[in-house]
């Protein structure tokens, strides 16, 4: 008999006592949600601002998508790739045009993506570029936030993410982030396949790169041979203000990585695009997924990314970002406890007056919950803030008071 959860407290203890405890969330319990809004098990509401960490852009629970969903799982959901379906292709086609590649290769996470795109990089280089065998190396940067899976942390500076979860997967160069220097001596080694970068380092804290850093990596690359790959799982599908956050500098990543937003935050979909020249290395049985591209997959990917387009939802996260850290820099000029806020689009965080190991960011978030808005510290000292791009003007202002309210009163 499955237990029926009443109260928080009841399905925060229920989750300490059979879950790992591989996370530490905020204290709220959520039961429903629509649009911009959550409401928890008590039926209090929200304001969502971190939109499941950009996954559910389109708003929680979109009609459109959920629509789609619910019409594909009453005729199949899943086949494998073992036999073709009637909505893959479709789903093919359309997101290859919509982003501008020759083809896609289908998988559900964004890590999964990510594992996927340097596997795809590795073989293009050993295949392609004639890298000797077993010997190409992938540029990453520090502080990057690519997922958790073996291959990935290795290539992760983060203590907590790494500790005790090696040995580790080799062939991975680390720099810093936005130093164009370090980049230009890593591509000196022939033996590099790819450089993965975020456009965006979300996870680290909405560090926003110079402006031209993109543009320039991606020509030192192609001058190299080597690979340059997006990981927009993050900030991808309109979040920053752009339908990809490289479009900002007019940039094609020769891989680009999706997921996240991909289905509306419905399921996990994700994807990994690239032309003829790069996936060709791909063939049957050099990698594969059961539930990579299944027809329910496929359909919901398809209209989240019609709400992106036919609601002009990449324009909205531009204004309204735009508002959002107008808002902030107001309130900087008013607290100390407020240091900057930077950003793109509806991607932004606010940074806070105390030291990393405080847990002052964590009790403002447990403020603002109180006042009605669910946001979460990273690294510390900063909280991030990514709602919905479904949000009104008339809404980002009330979300603004909110915040000015509890860091104004906050002590």
């Amino acid at each position: 008999m499955v237990e029926t959860v009443k109260t928080s407290q009841e399905a925060i203890a229920l989750e300490d006592r059979h879950g790992a405890h591989n996370y530490h969330p905020l204290p709220v319990v959520l039961a429903k949600g629509e649009g911009v809004y959550l409401w928890d098990v008590e039926g209090k509401q929200y304001y969502d601002f971190l939109s499941a960490y950009s996954a559910v852009n389109q708003g929680h629970c979109h009609p459109r998508i959920i629509n789609s969903l619910i019409e594909q799982a009453k005729e199949l959901t899943l086949t494998s790739r073992a036999f073709y379906n009637n909505t893959l292709g479709s789903y093919e086609k359309y997101v290859t045009q919509y982003f501008g590649y020759d083809k896609v290769l289908p998988m559900n996470t964004g890590a999964e993506a990510v594992e996927t795109a340097i596997k795809i990089s590795r073989k293009w280089g050993y295949e392609v570029k004639g890298i000797p065998s077993g010997q190409a190396q992938i540029i990453v940067c520090h502080n990057n936030f690519h997922g958790r899976t073996t291959t990935i942390i290795s290539a992760s500076n983060d203590p907590v993410a790494r500790e005790n979860f090696g040995p580790y997967t080799p062939g991975i160069i680390s720099i810093p982030y936005n130093d164009l220097e370090a980049l230009q001596d890593a591509l000196n080694n022939e033996h590099v396949a790819a450089f993965l970068v975020e456009p965006i380092q979300g996870e680290a804290g909405v560090f926003v790169p110079d402006e031209g850093y993109l543009k320039k990596a991606s020509e030192m690359c192609r001058g190299k041979n080597v690979l340059f790959v997006a990981d927009e799982v993050q900030t991808g599908i309109a979040r920053t203000g752009r339908l990809l956050a490289t479009h900002h500098e007019d940039v094609k990543a020769d891989v680009l990585v999706l997921g996240k937003a991909l289905s509306g935050g419905v399921l996990p979909v994700s994807a990994v695009l690239a032309n003829d020249n790069v996936m060709k290395v791909i063939t049957p049985g050099t990698h594969g997924s059961t539930f990579g591209g299944n027809p329910l997959a496929n359909k919901v990917a398809v209209t989240a990314l019609e709400v992106v387009k036919d609601e002009n939802l990449a324009e909205n996260a531009e204004k309204l970002g735009k508002l959002f850290r107008e808002r902030m820099e107001d309130l900087i000029s008013k607290t100390d406890l407020v240091q900057l806020v930077r950003g793109k689009g509806l991607l932004n965080a606010i940074v806070i007056n105390d030291t990393e190991d405080s847990e002052t960011a964590w009790n403002i978030c447990v403020a603002l919950k109180e006042n009605g808005l669910l946001a979460k510290p990273t690294h510390g000292n900063i909280i991030r803030f990514a709602p919905p791009l479904v949000m009104t003007e008339e809404q980002i202002h009330d979300c603004c008071d909110i915040i000015v309210k509890t860091i104004m009163n906050f002590n």
